[in-house]
């Protein structure tokens, strides 16, 4: 078995346990792709040519709506695939949705055939396929939760509080703000708007600050 399997094929979870041909056929029939940021990988129209695993970076997929609204429907990070994808190969069905490169993205991209093949040979990779699929819709059905049931001012909350991470800076415009949580810009103005009367952030042109991060916290896990 060559390195060059095992320096990408063991970081997703469910390949490194695959027999040795056919980690054999992925390496000898997969490339090793790199796409710039802000390059659209796949849109609404258009047929998957591969499954994409990412090795590195992260890729955003989107919905637009008649209305042109933009909703994020899920993030692909390194040691991922897209369910969208899977999907769509499984379908033999064209994207309904876009996947833009958020960063410089890097991928193993297994053409339709290998992917095919593999389906069909090894219990190991329909494993490994289902089990991601599996995983992401759970996680699709908790963003139409979401959407459809949660009050905005605490998804708002619980969003800023994850993009901010360990720090206080969350640098995002307004209309990104909303693509992310699936509304209109002008409702996300109006509630950061409140926010800000209440003390909890400062807004500035391309960025909010947090400056009471328990009042957030007290909102993001109230029970609505």
């Amino acid at each position: 078995m060559t390195t060059a399997v095992n320096s990408w094929i063991d970081r997703f979870q469910g390949l490194s346990t695959l027999e040795n041909h056919i980690k054999e056929i992925l390496l000898n029939r997969s490339t090793i792709v790199s796409v710039p940021a802000n390059t659209v990988i796949f849109g609404p129209g258009k047929a998957p040519e591969n499954l994409l695993l990412l090795l590195s970076g992260s890729v955003r997929v989107q919905q637009l709506s008649e209305a042109g609204r933009e909703i994020i429907l899920y993030r692909v990070h390194a040691g991922e695939s897209c369910v969208l994808t899977t999907a769509c190969l499984l379908a033999y069905e064209d994207y309904s949705a876009e996947g833009i490169a958020e960063t410089d993205v890097q991928a193993a991209a297994i053409p339709r055939m290998v992917f095919d093949d593999l389906i069909a040979q090894s219990e190991k990779f329909r494993r490994f396929v289902f089990s991601a699929y599996s995983k992401r819709i759970t996680d699709l059905f908790l963003v139409i939760e979401e959407i459809a049931f949660q009050r905005m001012d605490m998804r708002l909350a619980q969003k800023l509080l994850e993009l901010a991470g360990s720090g206080n800076r969350v640098a995002t415009t307004h209309q990104q703000m909303a693509a992310e949580l699936g509304t209109a810009r002008e409702v996300i103005s109006r509630q950061l708007r409140e926010f800000q009367r209440r003390e909890w952030v400062t807004q500035s042109r391309g960025a909010v600050e947090i400056i009471n991060r328990k009042g957030l916290e007290v909102l993001a896990s109230s029970d609505g």
